[in-house]
């Protein structure tokens, strides 16, 4: 992953989820450290969940996996620490699927462009100033100022695309 606009590009399937996982734990846990918030266990948990797949999880998958687990959790607390994770920079929210992917560039607020496969379901997140510099000049046109800008773009990866 050479260009230093893709923050996480389309996973393998053999792709070693565990490390992403590990990573993403201990960002949050410093992160958190840093900013003196508290990263509970039922945080920690949603997190690490959310992060075990590279496709995006609905509050109702993570409740459900949450209640296998044996804790007791209902809507409202997913949904708490759902917005936990996405104010402070762990997750995001991919609003035309209604669900939620890990971060590539955590800790810290930034525009996105999401790229999600149609038929896997993976999902790459790129950071490109210039897709963002162009959607602030184009809204300038307008009179429009932008402010955080989420971008969802559906179509098929690369190993999808290989499978039509």
């Amino acid at each position: 992953m050479t260009d230093r606009s893709v923050l996480s590009d389309f996973k393998p399937g053999d792709h070693d989820h565990e490390a992403c996982v590990a990573v993403a734990l201990d960002t949050a846990s410093t992160v958190c450290r840093e900013r003196g918030v508290r990263l509970t266990p039922l945080r920690r948990r949603v997190l690490e969940l959310v992060w075990r797949r590279h496709v995006p999880s609905g509050a109702y998958d993570l409740l459900g996996a949450l209640r296998s687990d044996g804790r007791r959790a209902d809507p409202p607390t997913v949904y708490r620490a759902l917005d936990f994770l996405v104010e402070n920079g762990f997750v995001h929210r991919l609003e035309s699927l209604n669900a939620y992917v890990g971060c590539g560039g955590p800790g810290r607020a930034h525009n996105g462009q999401f790229l999600i496969c149609d038929s896997c379901g993976r999902v790459a997140e790129l950071e490109d100033h210039a897709i963002s510099e162009i959607i602030r000049e184009k809204a300038d046109a307008l009179g429009f100022h932008a402010g955080w800008q989420t971008v969802e773009v559906i179509g098929l990866c690369g190993e999808c695309l290989g499978r039509v």
